[in-house]
């Protein structure tokens, strides 16, 4: 079983940023790969963006240029930093990680933009 434990969401004013990090109960190493999505009110979950276990990142073409994912092995956690924030961005932000045909989620967390 792994936990998934998202922290960072909060309120936030248009143009401004914040970062989410996700934390593991074991190494990511072993996760393929490992996320971000959101869900906004009356709409399905997307996909924001991952990394794989190489280390190879990815975004959505929405956010592209004003979110990046990275991560920190050796804490076994995963950050999305969120810049330029849009009131389209408001969502609960889910952590997911990939291990083989398993998915895992962690509990969410809030993102809200204002305009």
């Amino acid at each position: 079983q792994v936990q998934l434990l998202e922290s960072g969401g909060g309120l936030v004013q248009a143009g401004g940023s914040l970062r989410l990090s996700c934390a593991a109960s074991r190494s990511i190493f072993g996760f393929n790969p490992m996320g971000w999505y959101r869900q906004a009110p009356g709409k399905e979950r997307e996909l924001v963006a991952v990394i794989t276990r190489g280390g190879t990142p990815s975004v959505a073409d929405s956010v592209k240029g004003r979110f990046a994912i990275s991560r920190d092995i050796v804490k076994n956690t995963v950050f999305l930093q969120m810049n330029s924030l849009k009131p389209d961005d408001t969502a609960v932000y889910y952590c997911n990680a990939k291990v083989s045909n398993t998915d895992y989620w962690g509990q969410g967390t809030q993102v809200t933009v204002s305009s």
